[in-house]
């Protein structure tokens, strides 16, 4: 959720649409790519976000991300998500460019720090992966 604050905030003071990116998002799932709707926006973001998540769990078992890692793995997931789906997609095309890449480099800083932090230290053991990511 804090990953979209900086669209947001632009949204907000420039008196934008603030679920403009939401609705695009949902253009991206199969069948819907002239439909943006919120609802499959959010079932979008939450595809999207888990998968991310999921490979910056992955390379957190080889190197430490931290903030600052994770921020920069945030830049190479805007480079990839908003490369791609900016050409494929009209609605992500037609997103402001800069907020989205600070949307991106925010999820990636908070990933990279949360990821970071010891799991399961109550019983003597650590795992810097996520449920369900282990498969990776």
């Amino acid at each position: 959720m804090v990953s979209g604050i900086p669209s947001t905030v632009h949204a907000l003071l420039t008196g934008g649409d603030v679920l403009a990116a939401t609705r695009a998002a949902g253009t991206l799932l199969p069948g819907r790519r002239d439909r943006p709707g919120i609802a499959t926006g959010l079932i979008a973001h939450v595809a999207v976000s888990t998968f991310w998540t999921c490979v910056l769990a992955t390379a957190v078992r080889r190197h430490r991300l931290g903030a600052g890692g994770g921020a920069v793995a945030g830049l190479a997931i805007a480079a990839l998500d908003l490369g791609i789906a900016a050409r494929a997609y009209p609605a992500v095309r037609a997103l402001p460019r800069g907020p989205q890449i600070l949307d991106h480099l925010v999820f990636g800083a908070v990933t990279g720090a949360l990821l970071d932090r010891p799991q399961g230290t109550d019983q003597g053991t650590t795992s810097t992966t996520s449920p369900g990511c282990s498969e990776l």
